[in-house]
């Protein structure tokens, strides 16, 4: 007897693949969104790495993990909760469990189910064989065996072939969601080109699951789900670190200049160091340095020289860096420091995700040392961010510190590839020798404030460089009380004076009302979708969203003060709320989380309704079925 199979059309839906840290679920979330991406699907990911090099398989700290969100419409998150989690062990199982809503589809290997890995991951009685999860739909499939069965005829060991199991995972899923294997058989194909036997496994294990899936009983429903209609363009799939590295190596080539990177191997910004070291081509050099001080040591050495100079760490390197940044300071170079935060203090959660570097970034140096801060809201808008990083800072002629985070880092969404035409200018002029006439170094541009970028052996332009306090015009070591005490006025105003070049704030929802939710970074589209969901259910509720740190917008103010409450969500404990009550002396309440993981929408959305004192509203349970299958 046939068992029938039904398509069924949905507009979106959120996937997890779960398990240890060799079973290659990174490579198969990223498979799976690029095919997804491919399809003209809008995407949104959340890689989760364990922050051990190599764990003990089978434990918790060892599961690796990636979500994805896949629509036909406009999406911003990757989804507060999978529609269906991939297991691929007991371990995978206990730590992702938590996060899949009762319904959820919960699809097993249970060939990992024996009595090592339940007691490696704390399990006294096997949960497929008990009660545990009866609030979900389990599939238990032998992935192990049957991925073993399909490459018997292969001449590779067992443990070659069991890595093929998470491609068999990943067939089953491309069947479920209606997408074609060809593209990832492509990339099979070039990533092992010269081992034809590995191509051939996983090429089998892939078809494999495709065709269990296809065929088997237990898995009855497939899934269509419709290009989304984005803007007319050619889009790339991008992740935050690589749009970053794109966007730096831009602006370097808009402004003709030869771009430096110098930085120390740290989680969550490496992949910066590698996405840099392979454009080469582009004027592009890279300088893997013996620790992080070296490294902005020579960066600032390639300011001076007249270099895009850039070094990029995390909380902790940053930190490391400070005392040589307020060299860059007083010597007023155009040096960008990208910090692309993670879970601390100390080495805390060096994989996971955080913003609680905005103090450090803002104060955490001696004496009065201002320094201008952006930080990108989503994966695709580090690129842009990072050409606003190099246009402050040299027509300024500051440091700039850029502030990413893990979430964007190795988050990834569709990026629609700009018109050269449409690109900022970035223009850099360096003074030239004028005869009879004394070079002043610290001669300041009337509108930026900024002073003469001299290239280092051009004749007549000798100057004095260094961290002792310079003297206005002239740059010679100065240690007069009134002079410091104007040199620091300057140095404050030149960057308050970026405010004139940074565009407005921009409010989403009415102008006016009673809750304003104040985000920056990362938090973008979980504050953007509760906010919208709010509105929908009657609250007067905007959101304003910060790229610009330091300094705001120069409209921030009067948008603070049009709204009866104010609500920052962050993930620290409250750092931006903390500025804005400083400087703008409003009761901007804090919204915070520190778990390593981003906000998801329904938190935020909890946290407006707490504000205006209203309860979520009720609903017919179907009507609550087909929310949920919509995570913005």
């Amino acid at each position: 007897m046939e068992f029938p199979k039904t398509r069924e059309e949905i507009d979106s839906a959120v996937i997890r693949f779960a398990g240890d840290s060799g079973d290659g679920m990174q490579l198969t979330g990223t498979q799976f969104t690029t095919t997804s991406a491919v399809l003209g699907n809008d995407i949104s990911t959340l890689p989760d790495f364990p922050a051990e090099i190599r764990a003990p398989a089978g434990s918790l700290p060892g599961v690796s993990a990636f979500q994805l969100h896949f629509s036909s419409r406009d999406i911003r998150t990757p989804g507060d909760e999978p529609n269906v989690l991939v297991a691929m062990n007991p371990a995978a199982l206990k730590t992702n469990l938590r996060d899949l809503p009762p319904g959820g589809l919960l699809i097993v290997n249970k060939d990992a189910f024996n009595e090592r890995n339940l007691e490696r991951a704390g399990y006294a009685v096997n949960p497929l064989q008990d009660e545990s999860l009866k609030e979900y739909r389990v599939i238990a499939v032998p992935i192990s065996s049957l991925n073993q069965k399909a490459l018997e005829d292969l001449s590779l060991s067992n443990k070659e072939k069991d890595r093929c199991k998470n491609l068999f995972a990943l067939g089953m899923m491309y069947w479920m969601y209606d997408r074609p294997l060809e593209h990832t058989i492509h990339w099979i194909e070039r990533q092992f080109a010269k081992k034809p036997d590995i191509v051939e496994a996983n090429i089998k294990a892939l078809k494999a699951g495709f065709h269990f899936a296809e065929t088997a009983e237990i898995i009855s429903t497939h899934y269509r789900i419709r290009p989304a209609k984005l803007k007319p363009g050619k889009y790339r799939n991008l992740m935050g670190n690589t749009a970053t590295a794109l966007g730096f190596v831009t602006a370097a080539r808009l402004a003709d200049t030869p771009l430096l990177y110098c930085s120390y191997p740290i989680t969550p910004a490496s992949d910066i160091l590698h996405e840099l070291a392979k454009l080469k081509n582009f004027q592009v050099r890279t300088v893997q340095a013996e620790d992080e001080i070296a490294a902005i040591g020579a960066a600032i050495g390639a300011a001076f020289g007249g270099c895009i100079a850039m070094t990029g760490t995390s909380g902790p390197g940053l930190a490391l860096k400070s005392e040589a940044l307020n060299l860059a300071v007083m010597a007023e170079l155009p040096l960008i420091v990208l910090d692309i935060q993670r879970g601390g203090p100390s080495t805390g959660l060096p994989t996971k995700t955080e913003q609680a570097d905005l103090l450090q970034a803002m104060f955490g140096r001696n004496g009065e040392s201002p320094v201008p801060i952006v930080a990108p809201a989503t994966p695709a808008d580090c690129f842009a961010m990072a050409m606003e990083a190099v246009k402050i800072a040299v027509k300024y002629m500051t440091p700039v510190l850029y502030l990413s985070d893990g979430y964007l880092a190795n988050g990834s969404e569709p990026w629609r590839i700009p018109h050269l035409e449409d690109l900022p200018k970035i223009e850099i002029r360096h003074p030239q020798t004028v005869p009879g006439e004394k070079f002043l170094p610290y001669l300041r541009d009337p509108h930026s404030l900024a002073r003469p970028w001299a290239i280092p052996g051009t004749p007549g332009l000798e100057h004095r460089i260094g961290g002792l306090e310079k003297e206005d015009r002239s740059g010679n070591v100065s240690y007069d009380p009134a002079n410091h005490e104007k040199m620091v006025k300057l140095r404050a105003a030149k960057v308050a004076a970026i405010a004139q070049d940074i565009p407005d704030a921009e409010i989403l929802g009415p102008a006016e009302g009673e809750l304003l939710v104040v985000g920056w970074g990362s938090t973008y589209g979980a504050i953007a979708s509760a906010v919208e969901r709010a509105r929908a259910e009657g609250a007067s509720v905007s959101a304003v969203h910060l790229r610009y740190l330091n300094p705001f917008p120069r409209n921030l103010e009067a948008l603070l003060q049009r709204f009866d409450k104010i609500l920052v969500p962050e993930l620290n404990l409250g750092q931006l709320a903390w500025l804005l009550r400083a400087k703008f002396l409003v009761e901007a309440r804090s919204l915070s989380k520190v778990q390593g993981k981003p906000f998801k929408i329904t938190e935020i959305l909890e946290g407006i309704r707490a504000q205006l004192s209203y309860s979520a509203p009720q609903m017919p349970r179907a009507k609550q079925e087909v929310q949920h299958a919509g995570n913005y």
